[in-house]
């Protein structure tokens, strides 16, 4: 469950559903301050304290327009520009605040996908993710851009997908996607919500459109596609592992040497006089 109240604090909110994390103020402690990954979390934890800071002065600055607009509700002005001149300034100061908290939520959103960028892939070699991309792309028609998604992704997806109980939600406050296991509980932080939206655009997965975005979530199941591609990333992952340690091994033990020619002797000349 999200530990956050999206109403009070929407930016460590939007952490913790894309991310997973329950406290986003410590997502750099596990880095050192040269890796790019503690620039990249680190960047996360300001744009989340500005929107959380910008929300704060939007929800305030509301109030105290609230407090301007009674007496104009009641009708006590006498329609003098003087009159109105309160009303228009506490406009257009919250209108400048909205503007500045729509554009720290975008900058927070760049920065959480800049730094789940830069995350490893657990159990992905290079070998295994690139021949798993190329069965994929067999079944996609011949995509190959920006947008495919790698192996490792992929695979994580599909089988918690094929465990049951996945659901694919939008937020009802700032619009973006996320995942939970149907009870609340956010799914394991490698399993994306772009990932799962892009496996449904590929036909790997479909989403259950007669239940809500918001509540209860839409839930997700394997198409068929979706199991042929999940029984071939399996597939190919112990085969390429195989393939690795057989090039490891022949890498090791070289080209074959025969038997070191006697001291003292020229296996050159021998040769020679053979002739």
């Amino acid at each position: 469950m999200n530990p956050h109240d999206a109403t009070e604090r929407p930016g460590a909110h939007l952490v913790a559903e894309m991310l997973g994390v329950e406290n986003p103020w410590t997502l750099n402690i596990a880095y050192r301050p040269g890796d790019p990954l503690y620039r990249a979390s680190t960047l996360v934890i300001g744009a989340a304290h500005e929107l959380d800071e910008l929300h704060g002065r939007v929800t305030r600055a509301t109030q105290a327009a609230l407090e301007v607009l009674a007496p104009v509700g009641r009708g006590e002005f006498n329609g003098s520009p003087s009159s109105y001149a309160p009303l228009r300034s506490a406009a257009q100061q919250i209108g400048r605040l909205v503007s500045d908290q729509n554009t720290a939520y975008q900058r927070l959103v760049q920065s959480i996908s800049a730094y789940r960028g830069l995350l490893p892939e657990p159990d992905a070699s290079p070998r295994a993710d690139a021949e798993a991309h190329d069965l994929h792309k067999g079944r996609v028609s011949g995509r190959d851009d920006d947008s495919a998604v790698s192996a490792a992704l992929q695979l994580r997806a599909l089988e918690a997908v094929e465990a049951g109980g996945l659901r694919f939600h939008q937020s009802g406050v700032y619009g973006h996607i996320y995942l939970s296991d149907g009870q609340g509980q956010r799914p394991h932080p490698g399993v994306w919500p772009e990932t799962i939206q892009r496996l449904v655009t590929d036909g790997l997965l479909v989403r259950d459109t007669s239940e809500g975005l918001y509540r209860p979530g839409q839930l997700l199941s394997l198409t068929p596609q979706g199991e042929a591609a999940l029984r071939d990333a399996r597939t190919a992952t112990p085969r390429v592992a195989v393939a690795l340690s057989r090039s490891g091994a022949a890498a090791i033990s070289g080209p074959e040497v025969g038997p070191s020619p006697a001291p003292g002797t020229n296996p050159t000349a021998k040769s020679l006089r053979s002739h």
